[in-house]
C-alpha cells in the first residue's frame, strides 16, 4: 500500500438529507393552527350565540315591560271610563282613537318574533296612549269637580226651595188665617130691625095694626154697616117663621135656600140684594105680603149675610077682639 498527498479518483458519498422530520414539523405545524382555528371559531361562535341569547334576552325583557306598560295603561282607562259613563259620551271621538291605538299595540305584542322596530313602534304608541289617557283623567277632575260644584249648589237650591215652600206655606197659611178675619170682619152688622104689620086702606092709605085677620102685609126693615166690607152689592138672606113654626115662603121674593156656616143649609123668605157703603149705614126694607091671613101669634125674623145670623126681631100678630 502506497501514501500519497493527492486526492485519490475515486469519489466519495454525500449522506443523504433527513425529509421526514421536516413533513412532521410541518404537519405538527399545520394541527396546531387548525387547532388554534378550532378554537378561535369556537370562541367567536360561542361569542356570537351569548350576542343573540343577550339579544333575545333583551327583546324578551323589553317586550315584557312593554306588555307591563300597556296592561297599566289598560287599568288606567278602564278607571277613567269605568266609573264615568257621562263622560264616555262625551268623549266619543278621544275613546275612539284611544281604541285604535290598542288594537295597533295589542298586534305588534302578540307576535311572537317582534323585532326591535316593531317594538319601538309599540312604545311609541304605549306613550301615545299614555298621554290620551293623562287627557280623560284630566277631563274627569275637571268634570268631578264640576259635578261636585253643581251638587253644592243643587243642595243649596234645594234648601233655598225647601225654606221658600215652608215659607209659602206659613205665608198661606197667614193669608188664609188673614182673609178668613178679614172674610168674617166684613160681615155686616144687622140693627134696628123691626116688623111693622099693615093694614092697607081702600082709600091707599097705610095704618099699623096688630090684629092679624086686619093684616095685609108685614113690612120688615133694618139697617146694616161695616167698617172694613168693601163697596159693593150684598145678598142679605131674610127668613121668616110664622107662628106655626114653619117658614113663610113667597115666590115674588125669590124664596129657596141658602148655607149658613154654623147651621148647614136653610130655607130663606126673602133675598135682598144691598149696596154697601164703607163704614156707612144702610137702611134695608122689603114688603112680605101672602095670599091667606096671617095667622095669630109671634112672627120671628132671622137676617143673614156672609153665612152668619147678624140680627134677629119677633112681632106678635093678636086675634083681636070686639074693639079689634
Amino acid at each position: 500500500m502506497s501514501t500519497s498527498n493527492y486526492p485519490s479518483a475515486t469519489p466519495t458519498q454525500e449522506p443523504k438529507k433527513d425529509y421526514k422530520g421536516l413533513i412532521i414539523a410541518l404537519l405538527a405545524a399545520g394541527l396546531l393552527g387548525t387547532w388554534g382555528y378550532l378554537l378561535w371559531n369556537n370562541n367567536k361562535n360561542e361569542q356570537t350565540i351569548q350576542q343573540k341569547e343577550a339579544t333575545i334576552s333583551q327583546v324578551t325583557d323589553e317586550k315584557t315591560e312593554l306588555q307591563r306598560n300597556f296592561d297599566a295603561s289598560l287599568a288606567r282607562l278602564d278607571s277613567v271610563t269605568g266609573n264615568n259613563n257621562a263622560l264616555e259620551g262625551k268623549l266619543t271621538e278621544k275613546n275612539s282613537e284611544i281604541t285604535k291605538l290598542k288594537g295597533e299595540i295589542r298586534s305588534i305584542l302578540n307576535k311572537k318574533n317582534a323585532t326591535a322596530a316593531e317594538l319601538a313602534k309599540a312604545k311609541a304608541l304605549i306613550a301615545e296612549m299614555n298621554e290620551k289617557v293623562a287627557g280623560l283623567e284630566q277631563e274627569v277632575a275637571r268634570l268631578t269637580t264640576e259635578n261636585a260644584q253643581l251638587n253644592t249648589d243643587l243642595t243649596a237650591e234645594k234648601g233655598k226651595t225647601t225654606q221658600l215652600t215652608t215659607d209659602l206655606a206659613t205665608t198661606t197659611t197667614a193669608k188664609q188665617e188673614l182673609e178668613k178675619t178679614v172674610d168674617i170682619a166684613s160681615t155686616l152688622n144687622a140693627y134696628n130691625i123691626a116688623i111693622t104689620p099693615i093694614n092697607e086702606k081702600k082709600s091707599g092709605k097705610e095704618k099699623v095694626t096688630a090684629t092679624a085677620k086686619r093684616v095685609d102685609k108685614l113690612v120688615v126693615s133694618f139697617d146694616v154697616d161695616n167698617r172694613i166690607a168693601p163697596a159693593g152689592t150684598a145678598d142679605v138672606y131674610v127668613l121668616v117663621t110664622g107662628p106655626d113654626g114653619k117658614p113663610v115662603s113667597q115666590e115674588a121674593l125669590g124664596s129657596g135656600t141658602f148655607t149658613t156656616r154654623e147651621e148647614g143649609d136653610k130655607p130663606f123668605t126673602a133675598k135682598v140684594p144691598v149696596k154697601i157703603e164703607t163704614s156707612k149705614k144702610v137702611a134695608v126694607e122689603f114688603a112680605l105680603k101672602q095670599p091667606e091671613n096671617f095667622q095669630k101669634g109671634n112672627y120671628k125674623i132671622e137676617i143673614y149675610h156672609n153665612g152668619f145670623k147678624i140680627g134677629e126681631g119677633t112681632r106678635e100678630l093678636k086675634k083681636g077682639g070686639l074693639f079689634g
